[in-house]
């Protein structure tokens, strides 16, 4: 029995009804298996002392999440990584792209990149597209003899591009969160700018810190 003869409505109906819920983002459809209803729970992405929980290299084998290297090389780095490079813009810079699929139903979650100079990554293993065997600053510290002493992260909530909307099979006008995170080493050199796109009805921020009682002075770059 056909849906529409098991509800009662027409084809059109039904479909017109199917159209609602996916731009309600309520259900989601996966070529070739099918249209689900969506799961309501999120991933936490935790950002805060992610290098203190990484260097146990358990953390990798844990994971829920699949890696998989779309693309390693060589490219010229775009103007917002370039910026948070503080390169020009088209310097040519080690890249490694990556998607990150669910293990359990193989659904891209993330679509991501690191972008490493070509000065500590050029010429080396980071170069081949294959996952890294520990946490990939773990090896960007060994190749440059430093080590990551400092971190920012700058989020954005933004509209998909077409390929990110297709790549992540986002429901029309669904936004995106966008981090864009910066790791110097305690000289001030960067030694890597990464940068991270999840559908933002899958993702929970959280971060967890300290309260500090002394009076600091606020940041002049920062407004709230």
């Amino acid at each position: 029995m056909r849906h529409g003869e098991r509800f009662n409505v027409s084809l059109p109906t039904l479909r017109q009804a199917i159209g609602i819920l996916r731009a309600e983002g309520l259900i989601e459809s996966r070529h070739g298996v099918g249209t689900f209803v969506k799961d309501g729970r999120r991933r936490q992405r935790r950002s805060r002392n992610r290098y203190g929980r990484a260097r146990d290299d358990k953390q990798l084998l844990t994971s829920d999440l699949q890696h998989r290297i779309v693309f390693a090389g060589r490219e010229a780095v775009p103007p917002h990584i370039a910026e948070a490079m503080n390169v020009a813009p088209g310097t040519e810079v080690v890249v490694r792209r990556r998607h990150l699929h669910d293990r359990a139903d193989g659904r891209l979650e993330e679509v991501g990149a690191s972008y490493i100079p070509v000065e500590i990554g050029g010429g080396t293993y980071l170069e081949e597209p294959a996952v890294v065997p520990k946490a990939l600053f773990l090896c960007v510290e060994d190749l440059s003899g430093k080590r990551y002493a400092h971190a920012r992260d700058a989020w954005v909530f933004r509209l998909p591009t077409a390929n990110e909307s297709d790549l992540l099979n986002l429901a029309p006008g669904m936004p995106v969160l966008h981090v864009i995170h910066t790791a110097t080493s305690a000289d001030g050199d960067v030694l890597e700018v990464s940068e991270s796109v999840w559908p933002a009805d899958r993702v929970m921020l959280i971060d967890e810190y300290e309260i500090t009682t002394e009076a600091q002075q606020p940041d002049a770059k920062s407004e709230i």
